[in-house]
């Protein structure tokens, strides 16, 4: 018997013409873990995340992030999901693309978040990840809003926030080594996200997911049939700075 049978996100991938989103395994688990040692994530005078974890010497920072995967995968509900992908360039892992949410059949609204490895940063990958993650909550899922946020420091991550359409929503102090430091808030519309759709980007294996994203009532609104239709039309399967709700990611 396949595990896709009883947990299908394995088979979800998003697809951009340069990189892919995909579910982790638990290789991609353990890469990501190292990787984040290795290659690194941010300057160690610079903090992008709302929880330090990579202030965590090894070889506990690799433990406790391989740990803080395996728990999202464990503590998924249909009602209240964190969907942390891989994102991978001609194979190699450059980072990781979230999207979570809390009652998302009736809110459709998700906030996101991202990282990059360190020798991937600055060439584009960040910006590709974001087109990614938004396509798979408007156009599959569905979503009338996603939200995102950073650290008013965080140029890159402010950066791709400003390409793509969103408004701000407030700011608030959040605690950082020891200081307060500024949060900024952002949210795109689906209407905003319209106006600057791409065709070139690729849903796979959504169909199967659907339950668990909470959306398998034929009684949900009506944005669960059309973000189904709008996947399959862009190629699904007919059969996912600092972010606030990911501690681990910035966006």
């Amino acid at each position: 018997m396949s595990v896709l049978q009883h947990w299908p996100l394995f088979g979800l991938r998003v697809r951009t013409p340069v990189l892919e989103l995909s579910y982790p395994n638990d290789d991609d688990i353990a890469e990501i873990a190292e990787r984040s040692v290795t290659d690194g994530v941010h300057d160690s005078a610079f903090m992008p995340f709302t929880v330090e974890w990579t202030d965590v010497p090894p070889p506990l920072q690799q433990r406790l992030s391989m740990q803080f995967h395996w728990g999202l995968r464990a503590n998924w509900k249909p009602d209240d999901w964190h969907c942390n992908l891989v994102a991978k360039v001609d194979g190699r892992l450059v980072g990781t693309q979230s999207a979570s949410a809390s009652k998302f059949a009736i809110t459709r609204s998700a906030l996101t978040g991202s990282f990059l490895l360190k020798p991937f940063q600055g060439k584009g990958f960040g910006t590709q990840m974001r087109i990614a993650i938004l396509h798979l909550l408007f156009a599959g899922l569905g979503a009338e809003f996603a939200e995102t946020a950073a650290f008013e420091d965080n140029a890159q991550s402010l950066g791709v926030t400003a390409k793509l359409g969103y408004e701000l929503q407030g700011r608030r102090q959040i605690a950082s080594r020891g200081r307060p430091r500024e949060m900024v808030t952002f949210r795109l519309s689906r209407a905003a996200w319209e106006a600057q759709r791409r065709d070139d980007v690729i849903i796979e294996g959504l169909q199967p997911c659907l339950e668990l994203f909470g959306l398998s009532d034929p009684s949900s609104p009506r944005r669960a049939a059309q973000g189904s239709t709008a996947a399959a039309a862009d190629g699904s399967s007919p059969h996912a700075s600092a972010h606030t709700s990911s501690p681990r990611s910035a966006t």
